[in-house]
Formats: C-alpha cells, sequence, structure tokens
C-alpha cells in the first residue's frame, strides 16, 4: 500500500508558497489591526471617549485603509516598517547610530535609503501633526480618518518583523514567519487576550516614544526568529502545515496545532505588543487632542464617505514640517 505521508508531502511541495508568506511587511492582519483600533477607544478619558465610541464602528472598519493603499499608491508600503538593522555599525548601538530626527536622518543616510529601509517612526509623527491639526479644525471627517490611520502604523511600529530587513524570514529559510506571528497567533489566540488596559495618558515628546518602541520590538526579533525554528523541530512537515481552501486555489498554511504551540512558547510576546499597541494608540489619540488645544466634540457619529485627499493641504503642510 502507497504511504500517505509521501502523497501529502508530494502535495504541499506542488502547492504554492505559504499564503501567510504573501503578507510581506504588511500587517498584523485585518481582524488584528481591527482589534487594535477598537480596543485602544476603551482608553480615552470622558472627553474623547464618547465621540470616539460614537465613531467606533468607523474606527475599526478603517483600521486597514493603509494596507489597502499599498496596492495603489507607491508611496505607502515604506510607511509602515524600518529595518533598522540594515544601519547596523560594528561594536554600536544602532539606535544610537540612526538620528531620530527627520532632517539629520537625511543628511546621513539620504531621503531615498530612508525610503528603501522604511520611515515608519517618522510617519507616525506626520500623523500625529496631521491628527492635531484636524483637532484644531474640529474636522470630524479627518479626525476620524487620521485616528484610525495612525492607529495602523502605530500597532506596526510593535511588531518586531516590522524592524528587520529578515521581515519574513527569507534569510533564515523561515518564510512565512511574519504572518506567523502576527496573523495567525492572532486569530488563533487573541480571544483569550487580557485587553485591561491602561488609561490614555499625555506623551511628553512622541519621536521618542515611537523610537522606544521600535526599540523593543527590535530587541525581540531574535526570540521570534529562534522560537520558531526550535518550535519547527518537533513538527513534522505535514504536521505543521495544513491545506485549506482560499477561494478556487488549494493552498498551504501553517496548522493550527503549530500556531498554537509557537504561540506558547512565545510565553505571551504578542498578547503584550498587542497589549502595548493598545496603550500607545490611546496616548497618541489623546496627546495630538491635548496639543489641539483640547476642543469639544460632539459626539457626531459621520455617515458619509471621509474624503479622499487631505483638506490640511490648503496649510501648505509639508511631509518634512510634520515629521522634523
Amino acid at each position: 500500500m502507497a504511504n500517505w505521508s509521501n502523497y501529502k508531502l508530494i502535495f504541499f511541495l506542488l502547492t504554492l508558497p505559504l499564503l501567510s508568506s504573501t503578507s510581506s511587511k504588511s500587517k498584523w492582519g485585518f481582524y488584528g489591526h481591527k482589534k487594535i483600533n477598537k480596543m485602544a477607544v476603551f482608553t480615552l478619558p470622558p472627553e474623547l471617549f464618547n465621540f470616539y465610541k460614537a465613531n467606533i464602528d468607523y474606527i475599526t472598519d478603517h483600521a486597514v485603509d493603509p494596507d489597502k493603499r499599498r496596492y495603489i499608491n507607491k508611496e505607502e508600503a515604506c510607511r509602515h516598517y524600518i529595518d533598522i538593522d540594515h544601519y547596523y555599525v560594528e561594536d554600536s548601538n544602532v539606535f544610537q547610530v540612526m538620528p531620530r530626527k527627520w532632517k539629520l536622518a537625511i543628511q546621513k543616510y539620504s531621503e531615498d535609503t530612508l525610503k528603501e529601509y522604511g520611515i515608519v517612526p517618522w510617519h507616525i509623527q506626520t500623523m500625529k501633526y496631521r491628527l492635531q491639526k484636524a483637532f484644531e479644525e474640529k474636522n470630524t471627517d479627518l479626525i476620524l480618518k487620521y485616528s484610525s490611520e495612525i492607529g495602523h502604523y502605530i500597532a506596526d511600529a510593535h511588531v518586531p518583523l516590522h524592524t528587520t530587513e529578515n521581515y519574513n524570514g527569507q534569510l533564515t529559510n523561515q518564510h512565512g514567519i511574519h504572518a506567523l506571528w502576527e496573523t495567525n497567533v492572532v486569530e488563533l489566540k487573541s480571544s483569550s487576550y487580557n485587553y485591561f488596559i491602561p488609561k490614555a495618558d499625555y506623551i511628553n515628546s512622541t519621536l521618542d516614544y515611537t523610537w522606544g518602541i521600535i526599540e523593543v520590538s527590535h530587541s525581540k526579533l531574535d526570540s521570534v526568529l529562534y522560537i520558531e525554528k526550535e518550535t519547527s523541530k518537533n513538527f513534522a512537515s505535514d504536521e505543521k502545515y495544513a491545506l485549506i481552501s482560499k477561494g478556487k486555489r488549494v493552498v498551504k498554511t501553517y496548522s493550527k496545532k503549530f500556531v498554537s504551540k509557537y504561540s506558547d512558547n512565545l510565553n505571551g510576546m504578542v498578547e503584550r505588543r498587542m497589549r502595548k499597541a493598545i496603550e500607545a494608540i490611546g496616548c497618541f489619540w489623546y496627546t495630538a487632542w491635548v496639543d489641539a488645544g483640547q476642543p469639544e466634540l460632539l459626539n457626531t457619529i459621520l455617515k458619509e464617505k471621509v474624503i479622499k485627499e487631505d483638506k490640511i493641504t490648503k496649510n501648505n503642510i509639508s511631509e518634512e514640517n510634520c515629521i522634523h
């Protein structure tokens, strides 16, 4: 009788690459981003909570807009990550080597280089400034647009694999690990996570705060990769992966058993980063509102589609002014 395991292995080899590997540097997965934005609403003080709660569906649904935009805007992709290890200098702390301010970083590496290897810490500053201006103008449309989108970038900054050139394990023969960590684990385990998050607090320096996020995320990268390799040692190929239907295709992804074991071996890392992302988003929303003079907001539910282009451009606010 033929060995069924051999047939399964052959079929795996003939299938497309891991479904999860197609995510590249893109996202926590739509589910994760939406959950993070939604829970951030509950960190806000009463002055903001009523407005955000009234529009929580919008804040949740539009958490994924930046990822959707990646396929139509060539400038979008680099806003989601920073390959900080590209800037390593032997015997030096890369976070001391890399200037935190945009203008100084351009002077040292050039704008083209920075965009090639990611600008998420600086783009978060751009979005904070835009949100602050929207609060100043009491522009409900833009407050919700920028709140949703800054939440996305802040969440991405909390992902260790958004801080490395080895973003999908392609340099260590771990192709697909990106979505394994931030999508498969979240979708399987997040219903049991603790979402009691500290109340939003004011951030004295949003740039320093953001770089702190990046530094902590990057410090966890070695564990993310090492634990996947160690977990894989106890799984045969036909146990580590599973076949699922996606439209008219059958594709290969990680088995629930492997995802669960990887999550257990990470010892709560994904949950902790998700919780910190929720906390940080609430703090950024609150800080932008305070810096705008704490305008009173009506508890208006946005009913019409948010405008595509930023009205704020009439004030000639450049990217450089926002992030320097």
